[in-house]
Order: structure tokens, then C-alpha cells, then sequence
């Protein structure tokens, strides 16, 4: 199959990992991301989009892989001043980093979609996969624990995912629409991508917008996923923990179960070959690699496995 586009749902880390790697191997014009803007956040008074920045400064070649987060090199001057005043500093934002979010923030209050926010920002920043969220409505995460309901930003960086999660929901998701050009890309797609994230946090919002799910499903014999979990354990984030706390195995093969109704070709990772057996009881064709991504050659390898099962010409 060639030429063709393929699509990618795609949290953060992990799936920027991956996405450098699949623009290495495919033209990234190609290629159309939709990005989990469930855990978007007001910081400072500021609309911060953390998966979105960070598939994007990775993309731009800005991303300080050694924190995971933000831009390399960036410092943090407004920080500490905001510090010196007592105000709570527990999301660390650099400086050029803020300067993603007030451009973000102003063109909002503009009236400005973030779909079109979000071109500018990658237009600028010279990304050339085109990068979208999944919606330009208002979706939240919520993480309820044991005592409470939390923002996702407060469980996740403040409290460090600690608690205890019993369920999770997306604020706002039922009414939601698909951005422009979503469904259009997933049914015009010769391949869609569901990169290694994580299931619940990042993948999950995605398919709570009304008509993704759906759209996944008609095209599932093109639909490959890839597992976020290694050998029991998330290579990044908090989904083994989460698992283990809503009474799930910590496995590949649980993540597959999730995804049934609408992958067919499922990626994991040597140190899961056994489940192999289990995923193709699910329906699904098992692909068994190595998923850890350390490196820019390991990632373009596991970019060039996933693109051969979908039999796209690079």
C-alpha cells in the first residue's frame, strides 16, 4: 500500500517516542496525530495542553528527553519569582515553555479554536505531521480515589499518582464533538496508529469523544495498537499502578482487551511473548518486538515493525 496517510492516537511521552521514530520512517506529512487534551489544565491562570507540547517540542526537536518534559535547555525564572511571592509551584513550567501557553491562552480568549491554535504553534515551531486535538470542546480528566475526586494534574504531578484510583471518568466527553478533520482523517486513513500510552489517561478521552470509537471500529482491519506495558510494568506513567488499583492484571494482554472491538494487530514486546497465545483468543494478530524505545535507532525500529504488519511503502 503506498503514499497513503496514516493516522496516530497519541498521549504523551510514550507516544512522542514513537512518533519520532514513525517520522523517521514515513514522510511526516503523512501523517495525522490526535492528541489527548483530557489532561489539559489552567496553570497560573494559563490553558496548559501537556500531551499536545509534548508530542509537539519532540517533533521540533526542542524536547529535554532527560526530565520527559518540556524543552531542553529552557529556564525557570518566572518559577522561581512566582515562588518568592508564595504562589504553589508544584507544575514546573519553563520560560519558553510559557511562552507556548500565553500564546495558547491569548489566541483562546480571541475566540481562536485550538485546533487552529495548535497549527500555528506547530507551523511555527517547523512540525510537519499535523497535529490536532481530539476536540475542541472542554474534556477533563477525573481520577476518583478512596476520598475524593481529583483533577488529573493534582493526581498526577502534585500527588505524584499515589492514590489509590477506583475509577476514572472524562468530564464533558458525552457532549464533546470531534475536532474538524478527525473523523475525515480516520476514514480516509490507509492506517491508524494507537501509540504506546496510556489506556485509561491517554488513549481513554480519545475514544469517550462521541463518533471516534465508532469511527475505529469501521476501520479495524487497519487499527494496530501498542502495548504501554513491558513485563508487568509501564515503561512510562502511571497505567501498571492504575491497573493494579482498578483490580487489573498489569499486563499486555489487559490493554488488548480494552481495544478488541476495534484493533486488529496488536504490538508486545518480547518479555510478553507468552501472552502472545492470549492476545489472538481476543481476535486480534499478536506482533511480538522489542517495544523499548532508549534510543532514536530502537525507536525507528519499532516504527519500521508497526509499518510493515500494516504493509505501508515507507
Amino acid at each position: 500500500m503506498s503514499g497513503g496517510s496514516v493516522v496516530a492516537l497519541a498521549g504523551g511521552v510514550g507516544a512522542a517516542r514513537f512518533l519520532n521514530g514513525l517520522t523517521h520512517v514515513l514522510a511526516p506529512e503523512r501523517i495525522f496525530i490526535i492528541g489527548n487534551t483530557a489532561d489539559d489544565a489552567e496553570i497560573h491562570g494559563l490553558h496548559v495542553s501537556p500531551d499536545l507540547d509534548t508530542v509537539t517540542y519532540t517533533l521540533a526537536g526542542l524536547a529535554d528527553s532527560k526530565r520527559g518534559w518540556g524543552i531542553r535547555g529552557d529556564s525557570f525564572r518566572c518559577l522561581e519569582a512566582l515562588g518568592r511571592l508564595r504562589t504553589e509551584i508544584w507544575f514546573q513550567l519553563g520560560d519558553w515553555d510559557l511562552a507556548t501557553h500565553l500564546h495558547r491562552t491569548e489566541r483562546l480568549r480571541q475566540g481562536a479554536r485550538l485546533t487552529d491554535i495548535t497549527a500555528e504553534i506547530t507551523a511555527a515551531l517547523g512540525v510537519r505531521a499535523q497535529i490536532v486535538p481530539m476536540s475542541d470542546d472542554r474534556i477533563r480528566t477525573r481520577i476518583c480515589t478512596p476520598t475524593g475526586e481529583l483533577e488529573f494534574q493534582t493526581y498526577f504531578v502534585k500527588r505524584r499518582a499515589r492514590d489509590k484510583v477506583v475509577s476514572v471518568h472524562f468530564e464533558g466527553a458525552s457532549e464533546a464533538t470531534p475536532a474538524r478533520g478527525v473523523i475525515e482523517a480516520i476514514a480516509g486513513a490507509d492506517a491508524i496508529i494507537l501509540c504506546p500510552s496510556n489506556p485509561f489517561i491517554s488513549i481513554g478521552p480519545i475514544l469517550a469523544v462521541r463518533g471516534i470509537r465508532e469511527a475505529l471500529q469501521y476501520k479495524r482491519n487497519r487499527v494496530v495498537a501498542i502495548s504501554p506495558i513491558v513485563g508487568g510494568r509501564a515503561l512510562k506513567g502511571p497505567a501498571a499502578h492504575m491497573m493494579k488499583s482498578m483490580r487489573l492484571r498489569p499486563a499486555a494482554v489487559e490493554v488488548a482487551r480494552l481495544y478488541a472491538d476495534f484493533v486488529n494487530m496488536f504490538v508486545l514486546d518480547e518479555a510478553d511473548q507468552k501472552q502472545a497465545v492470549l492476545v489472538e483468543k481476543l481476535g486480534m494478530r499478536p506482533i511480538v518486538t522489542n517495544t523499548i524505545m532508549r534510543s532514536l535507532r530502537e525507536k525507528k525500529s519499532l516504527a519500521r515493525v508497526v509499518v510493515r504488519a500494516l504493509e505501508i511503502d515507507a
